[in-house]
C-alpha cells in the first residue's frame, strides 16, 4: 500500500516535471514574439515563463541543492528541455566547407566524410555546437582535426580552407518562389599541410 503511494507520487512529480518544463518553452516562444499569438500577451508569457522556471528550482541559488536536485532529475530523466525543436521554430543548422587546393592550381569543395549515418548525426551535432562562443578555443583544433581527415584521402593537396558558417532556410514565402536555403560564413581557417607534415 505505501508503495503504490510512493510509485503514485513519483508518477505525480515526474509528470509535473515534464509539463513545467514544456510551458517553460512554450512560455519562452510567446515571450520572445516567436509564435502568431498576439504581441499584448508577450508581458504574461514572460511572467509565466518565471514562474515555470521557479517551480524548476531555476530561481534558487547555483550551489542550491533542491536546483541542483531539479537539474539532475531533469538530465537524467532526458526531460531538462521542452519539444520546442519542432516546426514552426526548427533552429538554424550549421555546415562546414573545406575547399581543397592542390600544387597545380586547382580548387575543389568538399565536406567532411562520415561513416554512416550516426556518425553524420554527431557530426552536425558538433558543428552546431562549434558555433557556440563557448567552444571558441576548441574551434580551430576540431576544424583542423576534420581537415586532416580529408587530406589523408589526397595526399596532393597543398593548403586547406575550412569555412564554417550557418544555414539559413528560406521563409515560407521565399520557398513558394522556388528559394533555396542560403549559406551565410561566420569563419574560416587556413590550414597548410605541407607544413604539418614537416613537423
Amino acid at each position: 500500500m505505501i508503495s503504490k503511494r510512493i510509485y503514485a507520487a513519483w508518477v505525480g512529480i515526474h509528470f509535473f516535471l515534464i509539463i513545467a518544463v514544456c510551458f517553460a518553452g512554450l512560455f519562452s516562444l510567446v515571450a520572445e514574439g516567436a509564435t502568431i499569438l498576439p504581441i499584448a500577451l508577450d508581458t504574461y508569457a514572460r511572467k509565466a515563463e518565471l514562474l515555470a522556471a521557479w517551480l524548476l528550482g531555476k530561481q534558487a541559488a547555483v550551489s542550491s541543492p533542491v536546483r541542483r536536485s531539479i537539474a539532475t532529475y531533469l538530465h537524467a530523466a532526458g526531460i531538462q528541455s521542452g519539444y520546442t525543436f519542432f516546426a514552426p521554430n526548427i533552429p538554424g543548422s550549421h555546415k562546414l566547407t573545406l575547399e581543397l587546393y592542390y600544387q597545380n592550381g586547382r580548387v575543389e569543395y568538399e565536406a567532411p566524410h562520415v561513416s554512416g549515418k550516426a556518425a553524420a548525426l554527431r557530426l552536425d551535432s558538433l558543428l552546431d555546437r562549434l558555433a557556440d562562443n563557448r567552444y571558441e578555443p576548441l574551434r580551430e583544433v576540431v576544424l583542423k582535426m576534420l581537415a586532416l581527415s580529408v587530406w589523408r584521402e589526397r595526399p596532393d593537396v597543398k593548403k586547406i580552407r575550412a569555412t564554417f558558417g550557418s544555414v539559413n532556410l528560406p521563409s515560407v514565402s521565399d520557398f513558394e518562389h522556388g528559394k533555396g536555403e542560403s549559406f551565410q560564413p561566420m569563419f574560416s581557417y587556413d590550414f597548410s599541410l605541407r607544413d604539418e607534415e614537416k613537423r
